[in-house]
């Protein structure tokens, strides 16, 4: 009994913890529609980089036919969970790239007297319309991908397609959150922590067997980018070498999510205000 009603108790925490965020992000989002000339610059702008990286890598494969055995359509996957998980990040997360400022300005302080997680509240903090862009683009490819590749899609894999986005999403979420939270040793406006782990991304959108053991070791143990694109498209696309290595990617959603949050409360305990 006394367990059921601990875990009612934490369910009822998880729900109230959902709902706060969503009112933020909320209130975020209609601060942002109030100029819709603004909404439309960056939906569009977002498209418009994205489809320019799309059409580097199908010039790339006019030349070249495959990359170290992946296919053109492998590799669009590989960009396109790029897209969708950055697209995520930007539109409901973008609130970790103001960590910086909000702690260098003293801002942050309101979030230690408002009664709702710290963690919860720098998330909502700010949201990014061009994921937005990001996220159509990336679910187009995807589409297309899904259509060029012969593998047959049976609703178990499709599923399973929805659950490796999902954790996908997730790893990168925990990494921009990790990452931000250098800003609590960093004493800086403008921390290049986040920025230079955002830019380790790039190797992710093409398959880590073509760069060097140190590399593949920094995108797959230390900044897990690998299983944000690499490593589910070669579950999908049946990819007999790195296929089963695939499947790990949940789990390395929860680690990743569990690891960043510890990161978080760690640099929280040090935090003295403005001035530090």
């Amino acid at each position: 009994m006394a367990a059921n009603v601990a875990i009612a108790g934490r369910l009822r925490s998880v729900r109230r913890l959902v709902f706060l965020y969503l009112r933020c992000l909320g209130q975020q989002m209609k601060a942002i529609l109030a100029y819709e000339a603004d909404f439309v610059v960056l939906l569009f702008s977002a498209v418009i980089v994205q489809f320019t990286g799309f059409l580097f890598i199908w010039t790339i494969f006019q030349r070249i036919p495959n990359i170290n055995g992946w296919t053109f359509w492998q590799v669009v996957m590989m960009y396109a969970l790029i897209f969708v998980t950055e697209g995520v990040g930007s539109l409901f997360f973008e609130g970790t790239w103001r960590l910086t400022n909000l702690v260098y300005t003293g801002q942050f302080d309101q979030m230690l007297v408002r009664p709702v997680s710290p963690i919860v509240q720098v998330l909502a903090s700010a949201v990014g319309f061009n994921g937005l862009g990001n996220l159509v683009t990336g679910f187009v490819l995807i589409g297309i991908s899904i259509t060029n590749v012969p593998v047959a899609w049976t609703p178990g894999r499709l599923l399973m397609l929805a659950i490796l986005i999902a954790s996908a999403a997730t790893i990168r979420v925990a990494i921009n959150l990790a990452s931000a939270a250098s800003a609590f040793w960093v004493s800086s406006p403008w921390s290049m922590v986040p920025m230079f782990v955002h830019q380790l991304s790039e190797f992710a959108k093409y398959p880590i067997t073509i760069y060097s053991f140190a590399v593949q070791a920094l995108i797959v143990v230390a900044v897990p980018f690998a299983f944000v694109s690499f490593f589910p498209t070669a579950y999908l696309f049946n990819n007999e070498a790195w296929s089963a290595i695939g499947l790990l990617t949940p789990l390395v959603a929860v680690y990743s999510l569990l690891v960043a949050v510890w990161i978080f409360n760690a640099g929280l305990r040090r935090y003295e205000s403005t001035g530090h």
